[in-house]
């Protein structure tokens, strides 16, 4: 795990100075133990992250370390991983840091299940923003029929790619429990399963696919968006943090947004692409075809493909849709109450 900072020195004391440390880290587990380990000196803020850094996925924090837009609202920022959204989640509740990224998926059954005390601060997409990629040699996988009696690969069991592919089949009136799942890895190697025949596809990342098709002649790629509605990227915190932390919480925020303006404004790239190569390098990012195409299906993402429209806005209507898309699949309980799952008060002009 290598810790991604940025350069500029500014005092942050809230994000992680929580008295409760040693036993929150024993709640989440031997992996949050290494992250708080690292984290340094009082002035450092790390942000835990369930995606793996090396991926364009992380593009709008990566981007904020860059390109300075933390500095720029004050805060030292430090990134690292943690194990998947569950853990993510338990970091927030055992008050280890006051926010994190993660599906929207995660955020709604974990909250409507067991209502735990979590907040939507901003979405960052408007669609999944994952794939399922396969090989043409062996099968076609273009209908939620073509999964029926196969098994797909998926990074974690029960977690939102697990999920999504569920809902691929629910939402096309087919039985979800007819399509197996096995977990695998997240890279392009795995694709070699793929092509012996031992998965029918696997869930990646945007980036991932790119690289995927671009590596194997036989590789093709079925977007759940055209089934899946549910399944953003959300900014989470706890209610206390939202209470206690506000003022922190919305410069992160602001320099996320500022982040993703810079992107949606760099209509060819060419500034966006120097800046995140400044000071990060891996597969996707390097090379200049795969990068340019991933960024560019994630921007029309991030705006809707609306370069106008304001960014991680939580809309009312699409979010309670969302939510009753995931109770129609049997996937939440069908108690809750979404409208007061999410908060905009955080963003630019709120």
């Amino acid at each position: 795990m290598v810790p991604v900072r940025s350069s500029s020195p500014v005092s942050r004391r809230a994000f992680l100075a929580r008295s409760s440390l040693a036993a929150a880290a024993a709640i989440a587990g031997p992996g949050l133990l290494s992250a708080c380990g690292s984290r340094g000196g009082g002035d450092a803020t790390t942000f835990l992250s369930y995606l793996p850094l090396e991926t364009l996925s992380m593009t709008p924090e990566l981007l904020a370390l860059a390109g300075g837009h933390f500095a720029e609202h004050g805060l030292d920022v430090e990134l690292q991983e943690v194990q998947g959204s569950p853990q993510a989640m338990q970091t927030l509740i055992s008050g280890l840091g006051p926010i994190t990224r993660i599906g929207q998926i995660d955020l709604m059954t974990t909250v409507a299940d067991s209502d735990q005390p979590l907040v939507c601060v901003g979405s960052l997409t408007r669609g999944t923003s994952q794939r399922v990629v396969y090989s043409t040699e062996n099968l076609s996988l273009e209908t939620p029929e073509d999964f029926l009696d196969q098994t797909i690969g998926v990074p974690s069991e029960g977690g939102t790619s697990d999920l999504v592919v569920s809902l691929v089949l629910a939402n096309a009136g087919l039985d979800p429990d007819q399509t197996a799942k096995q977990v695998v890895g997240l890279t392009p190697g795995t694709f070699n399963l793929v092509q012996q025949g031992e998965l029918a596809g696997y869930v990646v990342s945007i980036d991932t696919a790119h690289t995927v098709v671009a590596q194997n002649e036989d590789a093709a790629v079925f977007d759940p968006a055209t089934l899946v509605a549910s399944d953003s990227q959300v900014y989470v915190t706890t209610e206390d943090d939202l209470q206690d932390n506000a003022e922190v919480l919305e410069a992160f925020m602001r320099a996320i947004h500022d982040a993703l303006a810079s992107v949606v404004a760099d209509e060819s790239l060419d500034e966006t692409l120097e800046t995140l190569r400044g000071e990060n390098s891996f597969t996707a990012l390097d090379d200049d075809e795969i990068a340019r195409q991933a960024l560019t299906e994630l921007r029309d993402l991030w705006s809707g493909g609306d370069a106008d429209a304001p960014l991680l806005v939580t809309h009312d209507e699409a979010w309670v849709s969302g939510y009753e898309e995931l109770v129609a699949a049997g996937l939440a309980s069908p108690d809750g109450d979404a409208s007061a799952w999410f908060d905009n008060s955080l963003l630019p002009g709120a």
